[in-house]
């Protein structure tokens, strides 16, 4: 993982009651969650297709539970 990009990252606020933001590096394929309790995490081989069906969902947090959570190994940061 090249942490040196992370900072730089353009992270988009969603309409959810669950997530703040996401952000999306295609090139690591890297999925970046920022929720509203301030808790950031990273999910790891996500493709850039389910990155913006997250965007494109009605809920976030229902499509986060379903097709996200415990699907893509994650970490806290």
């Amino acid at each position: 993982m090249d942490w040196a990009g992370v900072g730089a990252m353009k992270w988009v606020a969603v309409e959810s009651s669950f997530i703040g933001a996401v952000a999306y590096q295609g090139d690591e394929e890297v999925l970046w969650l920022r929720f509203h309790n301030d808790r950031t995490y990273l999910f790891r081989q996500v493709p850039e297709q389910t990155y913006e069906k997250l965007l494109a969902a009605e809920s976030k947090g229902r499509f986060f539970n379903s097709q996200i959570k415990d699907t893509f190994p994650y970490a806290r940061v």
